[in-house]
């Protein structure tokens, strides 16, 4: 007779857990969303315009980013409903072009892409609106709509041309990467071969350029020989617009803790990256693996397509990819902090340049509450979590931008590679 009871008071003691459970993760939601709305999320680093250039051939394809777009032919993981659900209130919209490009065909390509931003812009005049300044993205997020900027991922783009990188700025460039997956003229790459160990002089000119004219130097894509080198050139605040901890994983387009240490000094942030190879070791090496496996069987079927596609597929079904979660991501950020400090770290998802890959649980714009609330179990207070969500970019860019006023009587640079770094560029 004493079980019914002792049945019953246990079902009571899991509903009032349960009850408890839930309300505690309500609670947790209503928090960062009075975090979010307050210090919306500045996101440093999204490649839809490069996106709709392949898979909506330049908009003549029908696309409309106020629908759901994960579920279309060519799924993207942007679109503004979902961004306003994630509380975006700054986009740095990157405009990256094949590094393969060179000269004259990679600055038309940009130009390209830099017009595609504008005309996203125009499209959307309710919710999207252009800006310049930290100002600019403050006033903006005031309004309730999204603050848009431009980022060049690439030196290659400027054709080695400080001219090009001058009308970039204009057209509303606010940072430049300095490479990309390759190296180019003026500064190495995390992904290839060194070549010139740093940066050439041509590349801190460059640097130097782009602290007068008030743009950020992007040190994500770069040898650890540029970080080192740049830092120790620029007058103005360095940013990493979409990496995140070599500690963590041993990638180099991860940043290391040696570099990490250098930013309170300089002023700059790292923007943490979600593509699980630059956040998980397990992706890291199955990522590597794949690429043996893709090298291996592309000498093995010379002229074959069909049968590499086979045996890549099976390679795949046998190797599935690790399942990578917003904790991998949350332990880069806790990473940053712990070593530069809470003023230096933000968000550069890498969206919509992350091949449709994503820690679980965060597979578009929407998704950032996730990690955000992952970090408020951590024990984040709400001043840290508005300093990472967006305050600290503001920060970058205000002094950014006092740099630049500072250099105002600097005359433009116009040497040519060829004379600061010799005749054989």
């Amino acid at each position: 007779m004493l079980r019914l009871p002792l049945l019953a008071l246990s079902v009571l003691l899991l509903s009032i857990a349960a009850a408890a459970a839930g309300g505690g993760d309500d609670a947790l939601t209503r928090r960062i969303d009075r975090v979010l709305s307050a210090s919306p999320v500045i996101d440093g680093h999204n490649d839809l315009p490069w996106e709709i250039h392949q898979g909506y051939d330049d908009w003549r394809k029908p696309l409309d980013l106020n629908a759901e777009t994960s579920r279309l032919p060519h799924p993207l993981q942007t679109d503004l409903p979902r961004m306003n659900k994630g509380h975006v209130g700054a986009q740095f919209w990157s405009v990256w072009i094949p590094p393969s490009l060179k000269g004259p065909e990679a600055v038309q390509t940009t130009l390209q892409q830099i017009d595609m931003v504008h005309r996203m812009v125009a499209r959307y005049p309710t919710q999207l609106d252009m800006a310049s300044t930290a100002a600019d993205i403050r006033r903006i997020e005031r309004k309730g709509m999204i603050a848009s900027l431009i980022g060049i991922e690439g030196g290659h783009q400027i054709g080695n041309s400080p001219a090009a990188l001058r009308m970039f700025y204009q057209l509303g460039a606010r940072y430049m990467t300095f490479s990309h997956f390759l190296n180019n003229d003026f500064a190495d790459s995390a992904t290839d071969d060194p070549v010139h160990h740093g940066l050439t002089p041509f590349g801190k000119a460059i640097v130097h350029e782009m602290n007068r004219i008030g743009m950020m130097v992007d040190l994500a894509h770069v040898s650890a020989d540029v970080m080192h080198q740049a830092i120790a050139t620029t007058r103005a605040p360095v940013i990493f617009s979409h990496s995140s901890a070599r500690e963590i994983v041993d990638h180099p387009r991860d940043v290391p803790d040696d570099v990490l240490r250098m930013l309170p000094a300089n002023g700059g942030i790292v923007m943490v990256n979600f593509y699980p190879g630059y956040i998980s070791q397990a992706a890291a090496v199955r990522a590597a693996n794949r690429a043996a496996e893709e090298a291996r069987v592309k000498a093995l079927y010379t002229g074959q397509p069909e049968r590499r596609k086979a045996a890549l597929d099976a390679w795949d079904a046998a190797h599935p990819r690790p399942v990578v979660t917003v904790s991998d991501v949350a332990d880069h950020v806790d990473h940053i902090r712990k070593i530069a400090g809470v003023d230096h770290v933000g968000i550069g998802s890498d969206f919509d340049g992350i091949e449709g890959q994503h820690p679980e649980g965060m597979d578009g714009v929407d998704r950032y509450p996730v990690l955000f609330r992952e970090l408020a179990r951590r024990g984040w207070s709400d001043v840290d979590l508005a300093k990472l969500s967006g305050g600290n970019m503001l920060g970058v860019m205000e002094r950014v931008e006092q740099v630049a006023a500072s250099m105002r009587g600097e005359a433009p640079l116009i040497a040519t590679i060829g004379e600061l770094d010799g005749p054989h560029r």
